[in-house]
């Protein structure tokens, strides 16, 4: 289904992501950790063409996606969506037309200039917003919700794609754990409802474990681990984030997601 070899990329003389080669067989949900740096953003970049590799394929359904140019290109984009950590939307404008947002690559010209769109996409972004719990938030504006939500809306703009795969690039490091918990399974329950395959960089090994039918540890570039979130075991860990990280088995979880509160907390006092 979705091949990826020996996929790296450079910066001048410095290598982001190292020869990363990966096979995903059937639709599944998989997390991938590691410290910040390690090369899973720009990862996810390159899968979805924001990014070129600097060498490797990636080929999915037998179609080689690294060598797509122009609209081939702009449509692999569309079947495989992608959602960030800062949500992407325009604040001003109000929900329903964020989602909309999510047919502009099908839509003319002169339509995405005078915002016009079809009633049927109309209905069906609203559906997409009920489904995800915030109907009735549709004519506000973005700004106006909180991250939790405003997250529920870039997955439902993302769903307006109805992408193949959706890769999800630390979409919850900024948001408090009950709104963490609610896009997590709305994740899971779009991978499983849907059938859809969900690849989303994470910072905790808890959230892996417990959402993740599959885990991929990446460090300096590299895939350092790939397997079972049953198999995530301390020894693991370390191999991952790195000798030093020197924490039990139960105290695993705490100390990332402690690490995480304390990077949110900076970028807050940054703004």
């Amino acid at each position: 289904m979705l091949s990826i070899d020996a996929l790296t990329k450079r910066f001048g003389q410095n290598i982001a992501v190292d020869a990363v080669s990966i096979d995903v067989d059937r639709p599944a949900m998989i997390g991938i950790i590691g410290r910040s740096g390690a090369g899973k953003s720009t990862f996810l970049r390159m899968v979805n063409r924001l990014s070129d590799a600097t060498s490797g394929r990636i080929v999915f359904e037998g179609r080689d996606i690294t060598a797509l140019k122009g609209a081939e290109k702009r449509a692999w984009q569309a079947q495989c969506a992608m959602i960030f950590q800062q949500f992407n939307l325009v604040p001003r404008m109000d929900v329903v037309s964020n989602v909309l947002h999510g047919t502009l690559n099908r839509r003319s010209t002169l339509a995405t200039m005078f915002n016009i769109y079809p009633d049927a996409d109309i209905h069906r972004a609203i559906e997409i917003l009920d489904r995800l719990g915030i109907a009735d938030h549709a004519p506000k504006r973005a700004e106006a919700l909180s991250g939790g939500q405003q997250q529920r809306v870039a997955i439902a703009r993302a769903l307006m794609q109805d992408p193949r795969i959706i890769l999800a690039d630390e979409p919850i490091a900024s948001l408090d754990p009950m709104n963490a918990q609610i896009v997590m399974d709305a994740l899971r329950r779009i991978h499983e409802e849907d059938g859809r395959m969900v690849i989303a960089n994470l910072h905790t090994l808890d959230t892996a474990r417990r959402y993740c039918d599959r885990v991929i540890g990446m460090r300096a570039g590299r895939v350092v681990f790939d397997g079972t979130p049953e198999q995530l075991t301390t020894g693991v860990a370390r191999d991952i984030y790195g000798a030093d990280a020197r924490f039990s088995e139960e105290a695993t979880s705490t100390a990332i997601e402690t690490l995480d509160r304390e990077r949110v907390r900076e970028a807050e006092a940054a703004i």
